[in-house]
């Protein structure tokens, strides 16, 4: 090697410098991250991990990426803006996986989205035995990919080889009929007519009632309808004439409040009147007016495989392209393998090129868990998990070099055993010569890093340092780290006291089903007023059995509608009340914050209306509004921020000038309110309170945090400040002391926004409700998970029942109650392997989930290998 090269090697960066960040909470912070190693970032919700990984380097990353392109280019492209920091250096090009990756449209299925469809599609235009117009299947030929026409061995008719593009549902393939999605959606009969005691005249027609078609009774009368009559007594023809009828006009004589009219109306039946109405249902509101008369079903034409008759006709060994996808991936993959030996040798070549890039697009999907899932299955079914691992697997499957690969919580949905088949992946890219930064709270995730980077100590302004760093069993070994018990077992798993189950007691409820899916024919109970977790791999069911199951059986119950076509019976121990609480975010835009949602807002502006200075400037409660009121700041109209255009370079949003982000006007703070605290009275603006912390503010609000009301503000509603004070207190209890009141919810954490959902729900008694959580652990840190436990405990003491899907062993240890399913995942699994206490689960030997259960409850650690 030259002294040249020599001086080279020397200069080459071991690790990314980052200086002065300021992203959100972190403060100003100095950090040296390591290149070519994985990396975690821990902490707890809000303590600014997400503000590094994402705000800082793949935001940086990215950007200056996408500097090197053309402005040309770079106008084309959604783009990062410029973070916070004083200086970046030695930053690869970055790609983020992020924690909620797109569903994808309706066309969107797992074979499209993981690019496995477009394989198959060639293999069966290149490969297969095609069909002639007389249906005579010839033998595989090479003449087809040489696109060289040819005839059929048996009547001489020329043949047809559709390309790969007419074997596309979501292009010239698509079924005639449903256009590619699988369904076709027609009027509900049973909705249109509801309550066959009642007339016409009565409104028993209830699509003409609900979407204001008030004269069609007069004109159907024209037909010879009797409107006067229920509808029970109708005669068929009569029936059939509401339903069918043509679109005719009549002459009809109609009343209304100006009179009487006589007039030429087009008559449209029911039936019609709702599938107009969907046509033009254009928003959700609209959809959901229309969607109670409709009903979706299997397309008849394609039998919901999307295709084409012409798609659905080359075979390859008897099995058409629709057959082959509506298999689970781990037999595609056998079955793939045995191709080449089906065709010509000439052509065996090719065949196995095709069948070596199936299975290395393959290969780590199955590693990930996913070989059970079928590739015709849509994407808007899969779990984010699943979303989240086909798009890790994808990234993989690119043989990158040189990048920097972010991934935020990299372990959601993933059961513990599939935890090896995640590592496995993030070890090829660092040996693709990449780096991987990763956050996550998955102590099996976080034992494997290279490096470990703690941020804290809290949340909010009390969070975004960095409190330890270094090897796992470094930080485990650091007095300050608050994920180091979590790392080397000294923190005790349970955190509650469980309840004892009876279920012999009567006082469950009690489900049988058929089967549907994957999923088997279950005998399932739950125990009520009980904590109950539901566990088991990707793909064993546990989604179809609660969600779809569950919840849709007891909310049916409670409409006193009919149970869903595969619950058999369902005995809901009087549960008339079911609230699924998931993680997604709150709200669309910055208009809606924490305040807002949780109704401290009204309370607030009815204090400050009430205020001596708010009525001597004849200020009423709706002129404190920052989305409508007189106040709110004209600039960024009550959002706070202005976003920029500036043409080729991404985007700017801001902190409007006018209000410094306040969204009021500046005269809003001639208002005050005096509030006592510890420190003496305090005269505050509505602006200075909402950017205050809940745990800042609470204090403000308490009985004796109110100036005497002989005073000035004698008139400011007491149950208004009691309500505020109750508000905020639920919120510190929910571990959100941290959160600032004027904060937007979209920017909360999915773990922040699932706890924000629950803060209405703490104070009621719930006897009758059932909470149902899927993965509520996502984005917790362990101790964020102990808080969750508490919040759910006072559900229980209020009555409730809980039921949450998990994979954390944190959570699965302290229910009162597991079911398990499984035992695998697809048409390995739908059963229900186990019930009982989690040390029942732990025990059992054919539960997957019991083995992890076991190691955990003794505080078995794991060697964690990190290579």
């Amino acid at each position: 090697m030259t002294e040249s090269n020599n001086c080279a090697a020397r200069r080459e960066p071991s690790a990314i410098e980052i200086h002065g960040a300021r992203v959100h909470n972190l403060k100003n912070i100095d950090l040296s991250i390591p290149l070519h190693q994985l990396v975690g970032i821990a902490g707890v919700s809000g303590s600014g991990k997400s503000s590094l990984a994402l705000g800082i380097l793949y935001a940086e990353g990215a950007r200056r990426y996408l500097d090197a392109l053309s402005t040309y280019t770079r106008r084309r492209m959604t783009q990062t803006a410029k973070p916070q920091v004083d200086s970046v250096k030695y930053i690869p090009p970055a790609l983020a996986l992020r924690q909620r990756p797109g569903i994808g449209g309706v066309r969107s299925t797992f074979g499209t989205s993981t690019e496995l469809l477009n394989v198959l599609r060639l293999m069966f235009s290149r490969l297969a035995s095609h069909r002639c117009p007389n249906g005579h299947y010839n033998a595989p030929t090479l003449k087809v990919a040489a696109e060289i026409a040819f005839n059929c061995e048996v009547c001489g008719k020329p043949i047809h080889a559709p390309s790969a593009e007419e074997l596309a549902f979501n292009s010239l393939g698509a079924c005639p009929t449903c256009q590619g999605t699988g369904i076709v959606r027609d009027v509900d009969d049973s909705t249109i007519v509801p309550d066959p005691t009642l007339t016409i005249d009565e409104g028993a027609v209830v699509p003409w009632r609900t979407f204001g078609f008030n004269v069609q009774p007069a004109i159907v009368h024209e037909f010879g309808v009797r409107i006067d009559v229920p509808w029970n007594q109708l005669t068929d023809r009569e029936k059939d004439i509401v339903f069918n009828g043509p679109e005719e006009k009549k002459h009809i004589t109609f009343t209304s409040v100006k009179g009487v009219h006589e007039l030429d109306f087009t008559f449209r039946n029911a039936r019609l009147t709702v599938l107009d109405e969907l046509k033009r249902a254009n928003d959700e509101k609209r959809l959901a007016k229309v969607t109670k008369f409709v009903v979706e079903r299997q397309c008849p034409t394609c039998e919901g495989t999307r295709l084409s008759e012409l798609a659905r006709a080359p075979r390859i060994e008897e099995h058409n392209l629709a057959e082959v996808t509506a298999w689970p991936l781990t037999k595609i993959q056998q079955w793939v393998r045995t191709i080449p030996d089906t065709v010509p040798t000439s052509m065996r070549m090719m065949a196995q090129d095709l069948v070596d890039a199936f299975m290395l697009m393959s290969r780590r999907l199955v590693q990930l868990g996913l070989g059970y899932l079928t590739l015709d299955r849509s994407s808007a079914s899969l779990s984010t998990g699943e979303r989240q691992r086909a798009q890790l697997s994808r990234a993989v499957r690119n043989e990158t070099t040189g990048a920097l690969y972010v991934l935020d919580e990299p372990s959601t949905g993933l059961h513990p055993s599939n935890i090896e088949g995640l590592m496995g992946v993030m070890r090829d890219l660092l040996a693709d010569g990449n780096s991987v930064v990763l956050v996550d709270h998955d102590t099996g995730v976080l034992k494997r890093v290279d490096h470990l980077i703690e941020m804290g100590c809290g949340a909010g302004r009390l969070g975004g340092t960095v409190i330890a760093q270094g090897t796992p069993s470094e930080v485990a070994a650091d007095p300050i780290s608050r994920i180091g018990g979590f790392l080397d077992g000294s923190e005790p798993v349970m955190c509650r006291d469980r309840n004892t189950v009876d279920l012999q007691s009567g006082s469950c409820i009690h489900m049988k089903t058929s089967p549907i899916h994957t999923v088997h024919a279950l005998d399932v109970q739950v125990p009520k007023g009980r904590m109950t977790a539901v566990t088991g791999v990707s793909g064993s069911g546990k989604t179809t059995m609660v969600l779809e199951s569950l919840v849709s059986g007891l909310r049916a119950l409670a409409d006193a509608q009919k149970l869903p076509a595969h619950v058999n019976s369902l005995d809901n121990a009087e549960i008339t009340r079911v609230r699924v609480v998931d993680s997604t975010p709150i709200g669309i835009n910055v208009r809606s914050t924490v305040a807002t949602y949780t109704s401290v807002m009204d309370a607030l502006r009815r204090v400050f209306a009430a205020t001596d200075d708010a009525r001597k400037r004849k200020l009423k409660l709706s002129d404190f509004s920052y989305n409508t009121g007189s106040l709110r700041c004209p600039e960024c109209d009550g959002t706070g921020q202005i976003s920029l255009d500036i043409q080729f370079l991404p985007d700017v949003t801001i902190t409007c000038p006018v209000c410094q982000g306040s969204r009021y006007r500046p005269n809003v703070g001639d208002i005050h309110v005096k509030l006592a605290s510890a420190e003496g009275i305090q005269s505050l603006t509505l602006p200075e309170l909402l950017n205050m912390g809940v745990d800042d503010a609470l204090p403000l609000f308490a009985d004796r945090g109110v100036e005497d009301r002989t005073a000035t503000d004698a008139s400011i509603p007491h149950a208004s400040l009691r309500r505020i004070y109750k508000a905020l207190a639920t919120l510190s209890d929910l571990g959100l002391g941290y959160v600032k009141l004027g904060e937007d919810t979209p920017s909360l954490s999915g773990g922040e926004a699932q706890r924000l959902k629950l803060a209405n729900e703490l104070g009621k008694r719930h006897t009758s409700t059932m909470f149902i959580l899927d993965e509520p652990t996502t984005g917790l840190h362990p101790l964020d998970v102990r808080t969750l436990l508490k919040v759910l405990q006072r559900l229980i003491d209020k009555g409730a029942t809980v039921v949450f899907i998990e994979h954390d062993l944190d959570m699965i240890a302290n229910a009162d109650y597991v079911i398990d399913m499984g035992p695998g995942g697809g048409q390995a699994g739908g059963r229900i392997v186990a019930s009982g206490t989690p040390e029942e689960i732990a025990s059992n030997p054919h539960s997957i989930t019991g083995k992890y259960l076991h190691r955990h409850l003794n505080n078995e650690t794991v060697e964690a290998s990190r290579h």
